[in-house]
């Protein structure tokens, strides 16, 4: 591999600063450190300052790859503080850099305040694309959905978090989430009650790292996998559902019907009773009724 002061040298022209001064927004690897770009590596080691989420993490992917640049902390406690800060270097004519623990900054990290301060501020904001959570768990998810709504991190409560996941229950798209390893079995059991066993769910966790690991299963064999081995409770998790069962999937005929019974009768009473008339799987009705009206009335 070239060395950093190889990389600068042959990039000269192609990974130019700015003309003014400006912030970079750098995706850095979520994992693997062999992910990183070679734009952000040479931009990491032009700009007079680097503001990290966590700046010892940072000094690792530095370390690796010789960068010397100053590193700056930019967390979610000192956002504002830090931002006037920064603004205050790109006044004086220095470039600045912005990074996060792992993957793109400002998606569910912080830096979403610092990047609208400065803009606020006229400096230029300069995108440099790289590695995402949301758009590597989706790739290999098996999913065959065109669209996806990114949730992010769910209340950390299972009351808030029920709340958030009814209103977003009836969405025609793939949900995406991030989670944490002390909440992973309370979020599954939530999503379990509120979307039903049927719809798929695609754990991907540890992505990039060496106990990567992606599976796509049914929501109501979820927690039977999750406690088959504790070792699959660990780690950083994108979990992402699939969308609510389509229209096209319940006949016209059933669909008038459960709509007219969930006029007078609970969620799951109108599905129980149109999975009688109709053969068809009550958890297949259920799924679609919530997509109608995503409360549970069980």
């Amino acid at each position: 591999m070239d060395s950093l002061d190889q990389l600068h040298a042959r990039s000269s022209g192609l990974f130019r600063l700015n003309d003014r001064p400006a912030l970079y927004v750098v995706a850095t690897p979520l994992g693997n450190l062999s992910d990183i770009t070679l734009r952000a590596l040479v931009l990491l080691g032009k700009v007079n300052a680097v503001a990290a989420e966590d700046t010892r993490h940072t000094r690792r992917l530095f370390d690796h790859y010789g960068i010397q640049t100053r590193l700056l902390a930019v967390h979610q406690h000192n956002e504002n503080a830090a931002a006037q800060g920064l603004i205050g270097l790109l006044e004086q004519g220095s470039h600045v850099a912005l990074v996060t623990d792992a993957g793109t900054p400002a998606v569910s990290d912080p830096g979403a305040r610092v990047v609208a301060r400065i803009q606020e501020a006229g400096h230029p904001v300069v995108p440099v694309p790289g590695p995402s959570a949301v758009t590597t768990a989706l790739s290999v998810s098996g999913l065959v959905q065109d669209r996806f709504l990114f949730v992010g991190f769910l209340p950390p409560k299972s009351t808030g978090r029920r709340k958030e996941l009814e209103k977003i229950a009836g969405i025609e798209a793939a949900l995406v989430f991030y989670e944490a390893p002390h909440r992973i079995l309370e979020c599954v059991e939530d999503l379990v009650a509120v979307f039903g066993e049927v719809r798929e769910l695609v754990v991907a966790r540890e992505l990039t790292k060496l106990f990567e690991q992606i599976v796509r299963l049914p929501l109501g064999q979820a927690l039977a996998w999750f406690a088959a081995d504790t070792d699959r409770q660990r780690g950083e998790f994108v979990l992402i559902v699939s969308a609510p069962l389509a229209a096209k999937d319940v006949s016209a005929e059933a669909g008038r019907l459960l709509k007219a019974l969930m006029e007078e009768l609970p969620v799951s009473k109108a599905a129980r009773i149109v999975a009688d008339l109709t053969n068809l799987p009550k958890k297949q009705i259920y799924d679609y009724a919530l997509g109608l009206n995503p409360r549970d009335e069980t």
